[in-house]
């Protein structure tokens, strides 16, 4: 299957990164290439360092983006500073991440991402490691219980962690179709009628399997941290739990004194590192919705280093 993804809020994303054409740049979540490809022909003497986990994103990139000047790396974004150390990079100018799981990811039933179409349970963005098999036959009903609300903030998780458990204890769950049914009978017929009642599920067993939220907060510390003063970086999430994790390590970046507000002065010296560009995130117009459907839930964060 060709790798297809819409790339959301691509001169958004780009613009709020960009600034030196002779810069060095990393995409932490190149996909089909679309923000590479845009931020690479804005290069003249500078660099783009492309990573994805997915072998086939990987490759879909190198042939998008032949001829530029790009370094492609099959590494999960948790590893941006043993990568950087192995280029002999420093210093970034600018870094873009678009979060979450591709068009071509959902789109494709064999990844075991999506719960409208049967398939084996996967959900590996690396094809590699831990699958959703394993995390739905293998996890306690606790363990269940607590990614589904943690991570899917689903309120029948005990329900659904419940009818998982009876569902494996008579055979292995095995497909996505499988998976989706015992989800739906485990909750109330006016909440399937209400909304397709796997979504949350399918999100909070994906996230758990591929680490997402473990590896986002890991980046944006080491990707801030490698950013030149008045470097940028700007990430686009697609849930809450994303969203509220860039928008607090964002927050914290641009705090300065922590010291109690009784204290007649500061004695803490704490200066803020980062600075917001827009006070609000950015999402995309109505025109772009009308096109991608699926960028509704896309919110852009960006950030400018001011201080080390």
């Amino acid at each position: 299957m060709e790798f297809r993804h819409t790339t959301v809020l691509l001169e958004e994303t780009v613009n709020g990164a960009f600034g030196d054409a002779a810069g060095i740049y990393a995409d932490l979540t190149t996909g089909g290439g679309g923000h590479s490809l845009e931020l690479a022909k804005r290069l003249s003497g500078g660099r783009l360092i492309c990573f994805d986990r997915d072998k086939e994103a990987i490759e879909a990139a190198r042939k998008r983006l032949a001829g530029y000047p790009v370094t492609l790396v099959n590494r999960n974004f948790i590893e941006l500073n043993e990568v950087l150390d192995e280029l002999g990079v420093d210093k970034l100018d600018g870094i873009i991440a678009d979060l979450g799981v591709s068009s071509h990811q959902l789109d494709d039933a064999e990844r075991g991402f999506s719960f409208h179409n049967d398939a084996s349970l996967d959900m590996r963005m690396s094809g590699e490691g831990l699958s959703a098999k394993d995390v739905v036959n293998e996890y306690t009903e606790d363990e269940l219980r607590r990614i589904l609300y943690e991570y899917g903030e689903e309120k029948f998780a005990p329900k659904i962690a419940r009818g998982i458990v009876e569902a494996r204890g008579i055979s292995p769950i095995e497909r996505t179709g499988e998976l989706a049914e015992i989800i739906k009978s485990s909750v109330p017929a006016a909440y399937r009628r209400e909304k397709n009642p796997c979504r949350k599920s399918f999100q909070a067993i994906r996230i758990e399997v591929n680490g997402e939220l473990e590896a986002l907060e890991k980046a944006l510390t080491d990707g801030f941290d490698r950013l030149k003063l008045g470097g940028r970086m700007a990430v686009i999430t697609f849930h809450s739990l994303e969203d509220r994790i860039v928008k607090n390590g964002f927050k914290e970046l641009c705090t300065g004194c922590t010291c109690p507000p009784e204290f007649p002065v500061c004695v803490c010296g704490k200066k803020p590192r980062g600075e917001l560009v827009g006070r609000k995130p950015i999402t995309p117009s109505a025109g772009e919705l009308a096109e991608n459907p699926r960028s509704r839930s896309a919110k852009l964060r960006i950030i400018e280093k001011v201080r080390e």
